[in-house]
């Protein structure tokens, strides 16, 4: 009886993931936010289409749809503002 031949080399670890620098990690990361905020706003607005009907007065629903637009605009204001930096030499 013959034992079985050993397995062969073992495989390489998997490459590590490049390094980036923290300012472009940063920029990739708002360029993705702002692309998110409009789902996110989508999301936030869709929330009073949940509220029992009856329950809730219509104004209290329109305030909360201004708010979250408000909202959004403040926060598409910011990311474009952060976005419009000149990127950092490397």
């Amino acid at each position: 009886m013959s034992w079985p031949e050993p397995p062969g080399p073992l495989p390489s670890p998997a490459p590590r993931p490049p390094f980036l620098a923290r300012a472009s990690y940063r920029r990739r990361r708002l360029a993705e936010a702002a692309r998110l905020a409009p789902l996110a706003g989508a999301a936030l607005w869709s929330v009073p289409l949940l509220w029992p009907r009856g329950e809730t007065a219509t104004s209290s629903a329109l305030l909360y749809v201004f708010g979250v637009w408000a909202l959004l605009i403040l926060l598409s204001a910011l990311l474009a503002r952060a976005l419009r930096r000149p990127p950092p030499e490397a």
